[in-house]
């Protein structure tokens, strides 16, 4: 781990890590902004802070870890797609607006199209929503937009059916609208996947301290050689899944298909130990109240928001055979 990464880890798992679990959304959001969250990767002739994929890789982690609410997944990818928009008059008001805390949205569904978008991250608060098409991309004003409450079992987010009204302004278009959409998608994969594994990394801790402190037979359950041999388990999968992950966030030339795998196998992995976590739990971690209920509906959740583990080890199966035959 670079000094530099530590240090930001250091100080996002002390801020963010003061709420508790699931915190006031308000609060949560404000302590975002605060902590120049939303600048990291912006440039600094744009008022950013120049730093690049490995520092929202961080964030989004510390965020995964406390299950935080808030559109701060997309409300980051509005703020790329604002950073490539060179010939849009209002792109730096619109940007310090951004970085400044006021909500502009996208769908974590994937590439948006012509009509109603999905999984569309408080909605009901934002200004504008990020609409991307396969040769458009553009900014869209929310003002008599139709927006409908998208229910999941993740009470941790709170997400939204739009409808758009037509127009807005054009960030990109043809060939560059094409291009800024697959980043943007690899960029919306690769923060699920940190949420995923700071959240998993988040779920075996506890699992492991309450494994020390509940009791039966007179010995406390982390003394039973099954239930080691299950949590080590556990700390292989989330290790082997963190190392993939850095390497990731440090190849400046992993695309969407790494990305999309990266992704894929983060929530897996997310899934697994949040399952497990339940079972070694017991009765109390299916409970509405316990926190494994809540790590369970996230992982879930993250692993169908921007395609599945079928479509991006398949797209991966198919980059890998094209390579091989050139």
């Amino acid at each position: 781990m670079t000094l530099a990464r530590a240090e930001l880890q250091d100080a996002a798992r002390k801020a963010f890590g003061a709420g508790g679990l699931a915190p006031d959304p308000e609060a949560s959001w404000g302590l975002v902004t605060e902590m120049g969250a939303l600048m990291m990767t912006v440039p600094e002739d744009l008022g950013g802070l120049g730093l690049g994929r490995e520092a929202t890789g961080v964030i989004h982690t510390e965020l995964g870890r406390t299950l935080a609410p808030g559109p701060a997944i997309a409300q980051m990818l509005v703020i790329e797609a604002l950073c490539a928009a060179d010939g849009l008059a209002e792109r730096q008001d619109l940007l310090d607006r951004a970085m400044a805390g006021e909500v502009m949205t996208a769908s974590l569904a994937g590439p948006g199209a012509l009509g109603a978008l999905t999984c569309v991250p408080d909605a009901d608060r934002a200004s504008h929503v990020l609409v991307v098409e396969d040769r458009r991309v553009a900014l869209v004003s929310l003002d008599g937009a139709e927006i409908r409450p998208h229910e999941t079992w993740d009470r941790t987010r709170r997400l939204f059916d739009v409808s758009p009204t037509a127009g807005g302004l054009v960030l990109a278009e043809g060939e560059a609208a094409t291009a800024l959409g697959q980043r943007l998608e690899a960029q919306m994969l690769f923060a699920l996947a940190a949420d995923s594994l700071g959240g998993a990394d988040a779920i075996l801790g506890l699992t492991i301290d309450y494994l020390g402190t509940r009791r039966q037979f007179d010995r406390p359950l982390a003394l039973f050689q099954a239930l080691k041999h299950r949590v080590a388990d556990m700390k292989t999968w989330l290790s082997a899944a963190q190392a993939l992950f850095w390497s990731r966030a440090a190849d400046p030339v992993a695309g969407l298909a790494e990305l999309g795998a990266l992704k894929a196998h983060a929530t897996g992995v997310y899934r697994a130990i949040a399952e497990d976590a339940v079972q070694l739990h017991g009765g109390i971690g299916l409970t509405m109240e316990h926190h494994c209920h809540l790590f369970l509906k996230r992982a879930t959740l993250n692993g169908v928001l921007g395609g599945g583990v079928d479509r991006w080890e398949a797209h991966a199966g198919q980059q890998a055979l094209a390579k091989a035959a050139t």
